[in-house]
C-alpha cells in the first residue's frame, strides 16, 4: 500500500468517525429535546432512517437535515410504537419479579415466561429497523417484526449481540456514550436488516429501497 492509499483509508476512516460522533450527538439532543419521553423513540427513528442511506450508498447526505426530516416524520408513529413496546416491557419485568417472590413454581411457569420474553425480544429488534425502511403503521411493523425475527434467528441473534456489546462498552467505558454509544450499533443493526430485506423483495433492491423514500 503506498503513502496515498494509506491517506484515502485513514480518509475515509476518519469520515466515518465524524459521521458516527455526529449521529449520537444528534441522537442525545433529540431524545433530550423530546424530554426524553417524547423524543428518545423519534431520535431512534430517524438514526437508523440516516444510517440507512448511508449503507445504501448514500453518504454524503446532510445528517442534520435528513435526522430532522425522518424525525418529525415518524415522531407520532415512533413513539407509540415505543411506548407499547415499553408497556409491554413493563408488564413483563413486573411479572418477572412476581416470579422472584414465589418459593415453588410449576416448572412450565418460568419456561412460559421466557419464551414471551424471547418473543418481545425479537420484535424489539426489529420494529424500528422495520420502521426507518418501509411505510406502514405501528402495528404491521410490530407483527412483521415477529415474523422476521423468527425466521431469520441468525439475524435476530446478531443484532441483539451488536445491542448487548454495544450498552455492555458504554456501561464499561462511559466516556465513549457522547460519541458512539447508539450510532455504532445503530449503524451495525441497519446494515443486517438491509441484507434481510433485500432478500425479502422479488425486485431489485434500489428499486425496492426507493419506493419507501
Amino acid at each position: 500500500m503506498n503513502g496515498n492509499e494509506i491517506v484515502s483509508s485513514l480518509d475515509k476512516l476518519f469520515g466515518w468517525i465524524t459521521r458516527a460522533v455526529v449521529l449520537n450527538l444528534l441522537w442525545i439532543f433529540y431524545t433530550l429535546k423530546g424530554l426524553i419521553i417524547g423524543g428518545m423513540f423519534p431520535a431512534t427513528a430517524a438514526a437508523l432512517g440516516v444510517t440507512r442511506k448511508w449503507v445504501m450508498g448514500d453518504v454524503d447526505i446532510s445528517i442534520r437535515k435528513t435526522f430532522k426530516d425522518k424525525y418529525k416524520q415518524e415522531f407520532v408513529n415512533a413513539n407509540i410504537m415505543g411506548w407499547v413496546l415499553t408497556f409491554i416491557g413493563g408488564i413483563l419485568y413486573y411479572n418477572y419479579q412476581l416470579l422472584n417472590t414465589k418459593e415453588e413454581v410449576w416448572i412450565i411457569v418460568p419456561f412460559s415466561f421466557y419464551i414471551l420474553v424471547f418473543f418481545f425480544a425479537i420484535i424489539a429488534v426489529w420494529s424500528f429497523p422495520l420502521l426507518s425502511h418501509f411505510h406502514n403503521n405501528w402495528f404491521e411493523y410490530m407483527k412483521i417484526a415477529f415474523i422476521i425475527g423468527l425466521t431469520k434467528i441468525h439475524y435476530t441473534l446478531a443484532i441483539g449481540l451488536s445491542i448487548f456489546a454495544s450498552v455492555y462498552l458504554s456501561l464499561s467505558f462511559p466516556g465513549v456514550i457522547p460519541f458512539f454509544s447508539f450510532s455504532v450499533p445503530s449503524l451495525i443493526s441497519i446494515w443486517l436488516a438491509l441484507q434481510v430485506f433485500k432478500k425479502m423483495s422479488d425486485e431489485p433492491f434500489h428499486k425496492e429501497t426507493e419506493q419507501v423514500n
